[in-house]
């Protein structure tokens, strides 16, 4: 198994990085969280799993080890492989996804593209017993439960000046997709932060 790769970042996209190992470019598929953090031609440290299939082998990087445990534990649940357990983390923390679990939130699961209300009861039956409870205590996770992720304005434009565009190019890009972040939230979820990259960088295509 690869546990992590590190090494200077050669090129960033959406929901991949290609870190330079040794002279060798490893693609990496990560969040939209994950690839904000990153920055191109510098060093890079990503804890990863390598999901192995007949056809394929993947490699999913995370900010550290605890997503990365929170990713392959969501995959014991039926019906989830590896890119819904991405998924699942692109919209919530592994906090907010333990919060959710522990208690019973199935509001929040269906917030996750390509989970409805019955997949949501089911993975809370599944997983109740197997992410644990939140790793913040008292205070710190009812703030995490009010103020869920960082904003989504916040991790957008980090995103896209990750992805080399300048910070006002990224300002831009973010007010023209404001109205589909507002209408998600007025509909009692989070902000898809996945969704509305990929809109935003269609904006910034439009505009060159």
């Amino acid at each position: 198994m690869i546990a992590f790769v590190s090494g200077a970042v050669a090129a960033l996209a959406p929901t991949l990085a290609v870190i330079e190992v040794g002279g060798v470019g490893m693609a990496v598929h990560c969040t939209p969280n994950t690839i904000a953090g990153l920055r191109l031609g510098q060093e890079a440290k990503l804890a990863t799993s390598l999901v192995v299939r007949e056809d394929s082998l993947t490699l999913y990087g995370f900010a550290d080890d605890d997503e990365r445990q929170v990713f392959e534990l969501l995959q014991t649940a039926s019906g989830v492989g590896p890119r819904l357990a991405q998924a699942m983390l692109g919209v919530h923390s592994p906090d907010a996804l333990r919060l959710a679990v522990s208690t019973g939130d199935e509001k929040s699961l269906m917030a996750v593209p390509g989970i409805g209300k019955k997949g949501a009861q089911k993975l809370l039956l599944e997983l109740k017993d197997k992410l644990g409870q939140p790793l913040g205590t008292g205070a710190l996770v009812g703030a995490q439960r009010a103020a869920g992720p960082a904003p989504w304005t916040e991790q957008l434009q980090a995103a896209l000046i990750g992805l080399g565009y300048a910070s006002r190019e990224a300002e831009e890009a973010v007010s023209a997709v404001t109205p589909q972040a507002e209408a998600a939230l007025a509909a009692g979820g989070p902000a898809p932060v996945p969704q509305l990259l990929r809109a935003a960088l269609q904006t910034l295509n439009r505009a060159r």
